[in-house]
């Protein structure tokens, strides 16, 4: 695992594609923004000759800042992946941003990996969003390790940084994340701080030296032995409690010299296990150097310690119409089960879905069954349909290089798929298979849009289709009550992203809008109307009047209409007429243009016409009746309360309530939801949480999270109602 003695494999850098599952490896990088996950990711392609120093890939692509989204923000927004090979292995490597806004980008990452790798910053620490991902790693017990990176940083301390990373993510094993290696240092310079110029291997005792620009392996010098003696000791330690033998321990501790090969292995065991998680450091190559610091090391540990695809359980699967199925396995020669982690559009070469295959192989031009994903309350629909499969192909950077098959446990970018979207499973059309959908997280925070143009407006519908066909996370709404066309996102940036998005790949620019909630209407009390339509023009006249009283009702009650007619003062025929007009009066609001609810309208009386009266002069008269009680009447607004659940660190707790009463919210309960984690109820006016996933995530250090769903309509305070008013009327 980069300990045993080994030359640097000479990898030719074109990945092929993978002849057996043993042969491949799937791992993700996870970090928060800024941690230098795409400077690993560029650091390894040169570490096997995948690119050159200057980033370049034999077909004159560049493998980072691709995207022009990407390279304008100056900040990874979207999954990418890039194979490489390691001493005959296949290594993708999907590379994810550390925004949280585009924590889906990562969620389909996880998905696709067999194993991740955590790139934490030794100038920044951890923090609470890695965290948060390493324990839902942990609960599906995938194999972890960790890159201690920006070891160059002022004040940066790889010891303590190990130290830290063992309390926060060790849990009440912090023996169980140990480093296996330790840097060493050069002089110090001018400003005291000196530079990283090789590890030692804590079981081998072995130098890694790449102060020269390649990695040399040497014995280590007199005074450094002494410098690993603890931390080698507290390894072997942790690695033998990890083991089978249970034996180890008991002749360990009587002083026997355990072999270095036998450590290895029980190592390379409880990695693939998910048991231990070691820690690695990473640096940047020196200048005109091939290989930077730490990467051999980094590769080795993916090749010998992570799983191969076949040591990993695959989602369950169902028939597409529930029926349960057999466990899939890793099997090249099984039945076809892939899955669509990532859609995107290419402006060449149109839609291209990134596919892991975790059964069977998938071939180009053959046709395959796409079962849908259940997301249809984001915009996406369910798909039970068979399509052409396009060509197949590895991406990296901007080139795709076409692939002959992708087996069990590969990756692969298929190319127009015009049906299957992120999450679709693709299985063989006639035994059809529907995979178990990973978690999503909801999108919170809503942006109102319309069209720029005319022009805009015309190609605004196939936009926003394409566009939530590729990102699951986004949430398409067309609100029946404001109007509105409403694009539900995860941020602020993740917003930014999607118009931006909309603009330069699909040639639609749209403007932003004030959101708005769902405001009702309601009367405060009885009230009377008598509505009068008399019109006499000559031939065919009109003539309707109606005598109605409005009564307020509970909560929910809706619009009930009551006839209490007698005498036939209004004919029978016409009374649904009456009803009708009530009703659509009711739906357009009878005082700030909300749509009125939780009334009793009763029809008390009125007159008819043998001639000039007819369905619409009622329907008329209904409406003027419904209006002039509402002009004698005390009329409230009412607006959308939402239940909303926040889970957040047990620190945050006072900070979170407190700020929920300042928005009018009521805290109706708190409860313990795991190790140092509280769930927070309350009910809280929907008019005041529309940015709460941008607040909140400041308010809790990004480590905070909630959920809300529409309780019922409740009454506006009157001053606020009175305000609401006044912005509307002066168009604000």
């Amino acid at each position: 695992m980069g300990e045993k003695t080994r030359t640097h494999p000479g990898a030719a850098g074109r990945a092929t594609s993978a002849d057996q599952p043993t042969s491949l490896r799937n791992v993700v990088l996870v970090g928060h923004s800024g941690a230098g996950k795409t400077t690993l990711v560029e650091a390894l392609a040169l570490a096997t000759g995948a690119v050159n120093r200057a980033g370049r890939v034999e077909d004159g692509g560049c493998l980072s800042d691709y995207d022009e989204i990407e390279h304008r923000q100056q900040r990874s927004v979207q999954l990418s992946l890039v194979p490489v090979d390691w001493g005959g292995i296949k290594i993708n490597v999907l590379d994810t941003p550390g925004y949280a806004d585009f924590v889906g980008e990562l969620r389909a990452g996880l998905r696709a990996a067999d194993a991740a790798l955590f790139v934490v910053s030794a100038a920044d620490g951890v923090d609470g969003a890695t965290r948060m991902v390493w324990d839902e790693c942990a609960a599906v017990r995938m194999p972890r390790a960790l890159v201690v990176t920006h070891l160059e940083a002022a004040r940066a301390d790889f010891g303590q940084m190990t130290r830290l990373c063992g309390t926060a993510l060790g849990g009440d094993n912090p023996d169980a994340v140990l480093p296996l290696y330790l840097p060493l240092y050069g002089e110090a310079g001018a400003d005291g701080h000196a530079p990283v110029h090789g590890l030692i291997g804590l079981l081998t005792q072995r130098v890694f030296d790449y102060s020269s620009g390649e990695r040399v392996e040497r014995a280590p010098e007199p005074g450094e032995l002494p410098l690993i003696e603890e931390a080698r000791n507290r390894l072997i330690e942790g690695v033998i409690a990890e083991s089978e033998d249970e034996s180890l321990m008991d002749r360990y501790l009587a002083g026997e010299d355990i072999d270095v090969k036998t450590l290895i292995g029980d190592l390379e065991t409880a990695v693939a296990r998910g048991t231990f998680h070691p820690v690695l450091a990473a640096a940047p190559a020196a200048e005109g150097a091939r290989q930077g610091l730490g990467t051999v090391e980094i590769l080795d540990l993916i090749a010998r310690g992570f799983p191969t695809p076949a040591e990993r359980e695959a989602p369950a699967v169902t028939t597409p119409d529930g029926k349960p199925r057999p466990a899939l396995t890793c099997d090249p020669a099984g039945p076809l089960a892939a899955e669509v982690v990532k859609t995107s559009s290419d402006p060449y070469v149109g839609r291209l879905s990134l596919v892991r295959v975790f059964s069977g192989t998938l071939r180009p031009d053959e046709t395959v069954h796409v079962s849908g994903h259940g997301l249809q309350d984001r915009g996406h629909e369910d798909h039970d349909v068979d399509e052409r499969i396009g060509a197949l192909s590895a991406p990296f950077g901007k080139v795709q290089r076409s692939l002959g098959k992708a087996i069990a446990g590969d990756l692969a970018c298929v190319a127009k798929l015009t049906r299957a979207e992120t999450g679709d499973t693709l299985s063989d059309r006639d035994a059809p298979l529907l995979m178990e959908p990973w978690t999503m997280p909801d999108p919170l925070l809503p942006v109102a849009i319309q069209a720029h143009s005319k022009a805009d407006e015309d190609k605004l519908s196939q936009g926003l289709s394409r566009l939530v066909a590729e990102d699951p996370t986004m949430r398409l709404e067309h609100n029946q009550g404001t109007h509105q066309v409403v694009l539900w996102c995860l941020g602020e940036a993740h917003v930014d992203v999607a118009l931006e998005r909309l603009r330069s790949r699909y040639g639609v620019q749209v403007d932003t809008v004030p959101y708005k909630v769902s405001l009702r209407e309601t009367f405060g009390g009885r009230a009377a109307g008598r509505g009068r339509h008399v019109k006499q023009s000559g031939g065919h006249g009109q003539y309707a009047i109606c005598e109605i009283e409005v009564a307020p009702l509970p909560g929910g009650s809706g619009i009930e209409f009551v006839d209490k007619v007698v005498g036939g003062a209004v004919p029978r025929q016409f009374i649904p007429s009456v009803e009708k007009g009530v009703r659509a009066q009711a739906s357009r609001g009878v005082a700030a243009g909300y749509p009125l609810v939780d009334v009793r309208i009763t029809l008390l009386d009125g007159k008819a016409h043998s001639v000039d009266s007819s369905d619409a002069a009622f329907q008329t008269a209904g409406a003027l009746a419904l209006r002039e009680a509402a002009g004698d009447a005390r009329i409230h607004l009412l607006e959308p309360v939402a239940e909303v659940t926040v889970l957040v660190p047990d620190d945050f707790v006072g900070a979170v309530m407190s700020d929920l009463s300042g928005r009018r919210g009521r805290v109706v309960g708190t409860e313990q939801a795991g190790h140092g984690r509280t769930l927070v109820r309350a009910e809280v006016p929907e008019i005041e949480i529309s940015r709460y996933a941008v607040d909140l995530r400041s308010l809790s250090h990004g480590t905070g999270r909630f959920h809300r769903s529409y309780a019922r309509h409740e009454p506006m305070p009157p001053q606020l109602a009175a305000k609401l008013r006044e912005q509307e009327e002066n168009g604000s």
